[in-house]
């Protein structure tokens, strides 16, 4: 899980989600009212689709595990704990299946004060709340907000530990490439090699390199000579949230 930019909407988009979510409020909607009119408002699911897939990770993958597709909307905050903000931009995120419809459901956690656990990529930066151990490809929590999120979604599940068991060493071997590139006065080749990392899947495991590069036991965790070359602004200036070229 990286951090998102959330660009703004489009005026005529805003003010058509502004007038479904005031249909909402002067009908007092529940969450059968609220389903009901999301399942209708098909114009505005494909064009909230197709700017959240712009900002999606990699090639629109899933917000959350960064692996799969993003096939479908996910409302943050569930329907059913909060009707009123199923036309809410700040309330949708792009989501798979597996970890929209599988693993998180209407799951919701709150802390004792109320406050929502499960980590927003739009918001928050995850790894002031969780961090990826790269020997491992495992997630492991700060705090209580990143041992929910980790639960919810999880995001330790086999397929996406080994994931990125496998993208590290694919990912070092693309930064080697890309300064090989860059020595031999390459530069359309580097630039692409730039674009080909930022659209990959577990574009998680770049992020976790290029915050671990100036640790003291980076050369423990990823090849020793990667290590300078993730000093490059190329890779800084995507932190944080990695910006797509």
């Amino acid at each position: 899980m990286i951090p998102l930019a959330r660009p703004p909407l489009d005026d005529e988009l805003a003010e058509a989600l502004e007038r479904r979510t005031d249909t909402l409020v002067r009908v007092c909607a529940d969450v059968s009212r609220a389903r009901k009119e999301w399942n209708a408002a098909r114009p505005e699911r494909g064009r909230l689709r197709d700017i959240l897939a712009g900002m999606a990770p990699g090639v629109e993958r899933c917000m959350y595990c960064g692996d799969s597709l993003g096939t479908s909307i996910d409302h943050f905050e569930p329907l059913k704990e909060a009707p009123l903000r199923t036309f809410d931009w700040l309330n949708h995120l792009l989501a798979c299946s597996m970890c929209n419809s599988n693993q998180k459901r209407d799951l919701f956690p709150r802390a004792a004060d109320g406050a929502a656990l499960l980590i927003d990529p739009s918001r928050d930066d995850p790894y002031d709340h969780l961090r990826l151990v790269l020997n491992t490809g495992r997630y492991k929590h700060r705090d209580e907000r990143g041992k929910a999120t980790i639960e919810v979604f999880g995001l330790n599940r086999g397929d996406l530990v080994l994931g990125r068991q496998h993208a590290v060493p694919r990912t070092e071997a693309m930064v080697m490439a890309r300064r090989a590139a860059l020595d031999a006065g390459d530069d359309r080749r580097a630039d692409r090699l730039v674009i080909s990392l930022l659209r990959h899947p577990f574009i998680d495991v770049l992020y976790a390199m290029v915050r671990a590069a100036a640790s003291p036991g980076a050369a423990m965790v990823m090849d020793p000579q990667v290590i300078p070359m993730l000093a490059d602004p190329v890779f800084h200036g995507m932190m944080p949230g990695l910006r797509r070229s």
